[in-house]
Formats: C-alpha cells, structure tokens, sequence
C-alpha cells in the first residue's frame, strides 16, 4: 500500500479472495502498485513509484487500483482483482479503457484485503471486484471470488440473481450524463447520450430525464459522511488529535464538502448511525427506482485521464470545460452508486478526440450484479469494447 515502513512486509496469511482464485486454479503474478493508504485517483508511492496510464505515460491510469487496470490494460494479466470504495476500481478501468465491476457491498470478502498488517473486518461501503478485458471476464471473476467471509461460512449462503433480460432491446434504460453537482467534460457527456440514442435506436426502452426520488445532494453528504468516517477510523496519535479539532472547529450548519470532511473523520457512533438510517432511506428510493428501469448509466469521473498530478491535495483541480473543478468533487460520480451499496460495471465507449478512453459505469439494484455485468457485454457484442494501447498489441 505504498508505505515505506511495510516496504519489506510479506503477510503470513492469505486473503480470502487469494485463495478463492487459487482455489480455482488461477495462477497468480504478484502485487501492483497503488496510492498511499489507496486514497488518490492516481498510483504512486515513495516504494514503488509513479505508475502511468499504458494510453499515454503522461497520464495516470487512476486509483487506487491503478496498477490493476494498467496491467490489464497492457496485456501483462488476463484479470485483476481492486477495491473500491470512492471509485477506486471504476476509474482506473475508465481511465485505462477496460471493464471493472464495484460489486454489491457484502458480496465479496474483504477479510485480508486491506492496508491492516492482520486479516480485518470489511469496511463499510468498501468492496473487492474484478477489472479484465471483457464483460465476460468480469462475470467469471465475480463467480469465483463472490461468498462469505470465513467467519460466515457456517450459514452464509449467496444467490445472485441472473440478469434481468436477454437483449439490448428488453431493458429499461436511464442515462444521468452530467449533473450541477459535478459538471462533466462534455466528450463524456455527449458520448452517453450518443449511446442512449444508439440504444433505443436498438429497441431500448431509454429516458435521460429517470432520477431516484431523493435529494442528490443530500444523499451525496450522507455518502460523504460515510465514506470519511471509514477513511478516518484508523486515525491514531497526533493525526487523531488533529481530526479532533478540525472536526470540533466545523460549524454545525455548514455543509461544505471541506465541513463534512472535517466532521465525518470524527463521526461519533450515534451520528454515524443516523447516517446510517438516511442511508437506507436512500437505497429504498433506490429500490423503488429499479422497479421501473432496469438499469442507470452514468459517468464514472468528471474527466479523461488527467496528466500526473503529485501536488498537495489542496493544491490539485480538474479542467472541466474551460473551469477549474475542486479535485475530489468527482467524488459524485461513485458515491451516488456506493453510497447506497450499489452494483455497478465500469465499460468502454470509444475515445476522446486526443486518443484518450471514454467511458460510463451501468448501474443496478443491489445484489443485480449480473445485470450491469450483462448489459455491459450486450453493449461491447453490439457497440465494441476494450482496444489494445499502442504498442501493446
């Protein structure tokens, strides 16, 4: 995970989605690289160095898992297996041009597969999913490594369904393209309503107007709150005290990102419980939404592969259509689908005018794991799919 003092750690047991592709006769390589602690939409580290996008070196392949989808991507693996919590598989597979899926939350054993020295719990919000070349690869995968953890095996059963439907043009299709939240390159955007018009065109039942009957950016603080909860539970000593008093110093009626920052790493267990109630609130808009369309696709970051950007945090923006974007307002993008512990397949769409990938994420009710993963085939049978980088062939 990038720190120096772990340089020369090697674990004395195995993750369980190790050993559920062991088991399955997968011959395995080694490790890839990742951000520090895997927080940053880029991969780089004082150990192992800067790993760059294999469409263009100047650009990242994203984070966490972005040695993941760079090895994919470059031919040197058929397959990965990332994490995700705030897009970590999503976008390195859309900025590498490959397949990726988020799986439902709970799916997938996270026990082993963390930054903790000791096999620990899952995190909430944060998932174990496959990245590969092909929609079909994805399923595979996830058929391999999806159970329960060791400790649940005694009466943990999963049943995934199958896909809804058998064709493109059976399924009921919403397309979310941009958002006043988080403003997309209008390459991105104007790609995914190309592809919802290519899609009804099929016989696709297709709106661009279908939204879950909630505040987007309530829901998204509430995904916020969340997620920097999770991030910060490991905080010790001084970091800890400075968590604290940043937490402490947020005005209660200030929701800023920046605010929500400040109080979520410090979220106590009542708070995070009432969260965790809007929370459920939200995923039973979700339900509700999924009665009627079968599927959602959406961006998956605001913009293409950006140039390396090894700034501090607070220094860092993405060039949105002529407008400097805070970094992490991407954000967006993942916590409207992991906030409510969605599944979703990240897939290829083409190119941008500079050769760069262009890509969505297919969005599902939880446990429709299939589904996305299927539609994302259906898609790269009719449309195309992941085309080597130059060179590598």
């Amino acid at each position: 995970f990038g720190y120096p003092s772990l340089a020369d750690n090697v674990p004395d047991w195995d993750s369980d989605v190790y050993m559920a592709l062991k088991d399955a006769g997968a011959i395995l390589l080694g490790k890839t690289n990742v951000p520090i602690d895997c927080a940053d939409h880029q991969s780089y580290n004082e150990v192992y160095g800067t790993t760059n996008n294999p469409r263009n070196v100047e650009r990242t392949p994203g984070g966490s898992s972005g040695g993941s989808a760079a090895s994919v991507a470059a031919g040197f693996t058929s397959a990965e297996v990332g994490s995700d919590i705030g897009g970590s598989i999503r976008i390195p597979a859309n900025f590498c041009g490959i397949y990726g899926h988020k799986p439902t939350w709970g799916i997938v054993s996270e026990r082993g597969h963390g930054t903790s020295t000791v096999p620990g719990a899952d995190i909430d919000l944060n998932v174990c999913g496959p990245l590969a070349r092909t929609a079909s690869d994805l399923a595979l995968l996830l058929g391999i490594i999806a159970g329960p953890n060791e400790l649940n095996r005694r009466g943990w059963k999963l049943e995934l369904p199958p896909p809804r439907k058998k064709t493109i043009s059976e399924y009921r299709v919403a397309i979310w393209a941009d958002d006043e939240n988080a403003p997309v390159d209008s390459e991105i955007a104007e790609a995914l309503y190309g592809r919802g018009e290519a899609l009804a065109k099929l016989g696709a039942t297709v709106s661009d107007s279908a939204r879950p009957a909630y505040d987007i950016r309530k829901a998204f603080e509430t995904y916020l709150y969340l997620l920097h909860s999770a991030m910060g539970a490991g905080a010790t000593g001084e970091s800890l005290e400075r968590n604290r008093k940043h937490g402490a110093a947020a005005d209660p009626d200030d929701h800023s990102d920046a605010a929500i920052l400040a109080k979520g790493l410090v979220l106590s267990h009542a708070d995070w419980l009432r969260a965790h109630g809007r929370r459920e609130r939200i995923r039973a808009a979700w339900d509700d939404f999924f009665d009627e369309w079968d599927v959602l696709l959406c961006p998956v970051h605001q913009v293409m592969a950006f140039p390396h950007d090894h700034r501090r945090l607070s220094q860092r923006t993405h060039r949105v259509n002529g407008t400097d974007r805070p970094y992490f307002e991407s954000l967006f993008w993942s916590g409207i689908v992991t906030g409510p512990l969605l599944p979703s397949t990240a897939f290829p769409m083409g190119f941008s005018t500079d050769g760069l990938p262009l890509g969505a994420q297919v969005v599902g009710n939880g446990y429709d794991d299939y589904t996305t993963i299927e539609f994302a085939r259906l898609m790269e049978q009719e449309f195309g799919g992941f085309t080597p980088p130059p060179g590598f062939e």
